[in-house]
Formats: structure tokens, sequence, C-alpha cells
């Protein structure tokens, strides 16, 4: 069996994504080749090439790649289908944007969004909000599957894989990026964190969100994240939300500070090591998912917490 892996990057970083995108064509078996679609990204082929398990990198090197846009990818990766019996993407927004794309124009369906590999041709994916778990066997000649990275540990290096060029398919002029808003931040970024303070509805408006949480989250070195809530309230932008509509994460330690834990929360953050949760209800759902329940109000404890972390 041959693999592609499809990488996430930003043209000069390989994302942490594909590292466990690999992980999981690994658990499939078969010879994984990269593909690194870009522009000026000859950095990102050269850390692609260094992964364990990786044969071959793929790159195509245009400037409509640029963007990363998924109809200029979508028409490479139909067009590099063939002798593939996989065709991985990271479940991430860039995966999500581009594999469906994929599968629509090779007229198979895709798997999405897989947590475990039974066989190579059988996966496990979540349903119902991750409140079930499907078994799902696919007869496609090409299995197009989205990968949650959370499910799977990161591949090391070690590798010295051949960097291939490999020419560009046109440019469909289909769609043109006319800006970006980038929220940029000092501290780990949110998918990829090993530590997250997250805030919800109850810490009452951005300022209180930023006043509470920026000091716990520096002394943690913590990425910060937030309920649907919150973000539809307006306190933090929408790159912060955890949740099945936000993030997937499962980082070493999560802290839940005002988030009551609706089931679309905790279907992105339930798999975290180690869960504790600030809430002044009781009768909080987070508290049936958290490691360690504090019931206070958090405008005390929050402050108090991080005074003892010194």
């Amino acid at each position: 069996m041959s693999i592609l892996v499809i990488a996430e990057h930003d043209n000069a970083v390989l994302k942490a994504a594909t590292l466990n995108t690999v992980a999981a064509a690994q658990a499939i078996g078969g010879d994984i080749d990269l593909l690194v679609a870009g522009s000026g990204c000859g950095a990102v082929a050269e850390a692609g090439a260094r992964l364990a398990g990786v044969g071959r990198v793929l790159v195509a090197d245009a400037g409509h790649y640029a963007e990363h846009g998924a109809e200029n990818l979508a028409a490479l990766v139909v067009a590099r289908a063939g002798g593939y019996s996989h065709i991985l993407a990271p479940a991430s927004t860039f995966g999500k944007n581009l594999l469906p794309r994929v599968a629509a124009t090779l007229d198979v369906a895709q798997i999405s969004d897989i947590i475990a590999v039974e066989s190579a041709d059988t996966f496990k994916r979540p349903i119902y909000a991750g409140n079930a778990i499907a078994t799902v066997q696919s007869a496609d000649p090409v299995k197009l599957i989205t990968v949650r990275t959370t499910a799977f540990e990161a591949v090391g290096e070690g590798g010295s894989a051949a960097v291939e060029a490999i020419d560009a398919a046109a440019d469909t002029g289909l769609s043109a990026l006319v800006g970006r808003e980038l929220t940029k931040s000092e501290r780990p970024e949110l998918g990829a964190a090993s530590v997250i303070v997250s805030g919800g509805r109850g810490v009452g408006s951005s300022e209180n969100y930023h006043a509470l949480l920026e000091p716990l989250a520096d002394k943690l070195g913590a990425a910060l994240g937030a309920s649907r809530a919150a973000v539809d309230a307006g306190y933090v932008p929408n790159d912060y939300q955890v949740g099945q509509t936000g993030k997937i994460v499962a980082p070493q330690l999560y802290v839940a500070v005002g988030i009551s834990g609706a089931i679309q929360h905790l279907a992105g953050m339930k798999d975290s090591k180690v869960i504790v949760a600030i809430n002044k209800d009781e009768e909080a759902p987070i508290f049936q998912v958290a490691d360690y329940g504090l019931v206070a109000d958090l405008f005390e404890a929050v402050p108090a917490l991080t005074a003892a972390l010194g």
C-alpha cells in the first residue's frame, strides 16, 4: 500500500498536526509519501524529510499554492491520487477545507476525524459529540481520511526521506485571498499546547477574561482557550474556541474557569490528561469529566490560585 499524507504548514514551518497524521499513516501500514505544496516551502520539505516513517517528500512549489486555497490544492491532490490506497490530512481547518473537495472529485466517501486504525480499511471515529464511537469500513479504492490529531502520538525525527520536486497543477483561478486577520500571541499555539487555561461565560466580560486568566496562563506557560459561549459573547476571538465547532485539544493540563461543560465543549477537551474545573455551580456538567473540581467563586479562586503559583 502507498499512503499520501498532505502536509499542513505556513510555507516556513511544518505544523505539528502533520506529525500526528504521519503517525496515523504508520498505523495503517505501507509506504508513506508526504506532499508539501506551497510557495518558497523548501524548509518545510526538509523538515518533512526528517520525520520517522516518511519515505519520500513530494514538493509542489508554486505561487498559487502560497495561501493553500482548497481549490488549487485539491486539483493537485486529485492529479497525484493515482497509485495511492489512502490519502490523509489533519482534521484541522486546513484538512476540513481541502479533503471534502478531493473526495467529491474522486467520487469516494470521506472518513472524517478518525481516532484509531483497526485495519487498512476499518477505522474508528467519534459521533454524537464523542458520546459514541463508530467503526467504519470502506471498500473505496482510495480512502480519503482526516485524522483527529489528539488521538495519535506525534512521530519524531530520525528519517532521511528523498525530496522530489513535482509539477504543479494549473492555477484554477477559482478563488483568491483578499486579506487575512491574524491574532498574534507569544503564548503556545492552542492546538499544540501542553497546558491550556480556558474561560467561559462565567468570567462575565472580556476585561475580566484577560485580567483573571492571562496572569494564570503566564504562570503556567499556558495557551488561552474559551468556550463557544465566551466567544459568542465577544470576550475573545473565534480562534480561542475549544469544542466541537472549535479546536479539539488534549493537553497535559486543562484548566476550565467558569465553563459549565456543555456537551459541545466537552467533545473538544475531554481527552485532556488532567482536567481542573472551577465553577460556583456544583451541578455543572464540567465536574463529571474533571479530575479536580473546585466549587467556588472564580473571581476569588483564580487570583488565589495565581498567587499560590508564585
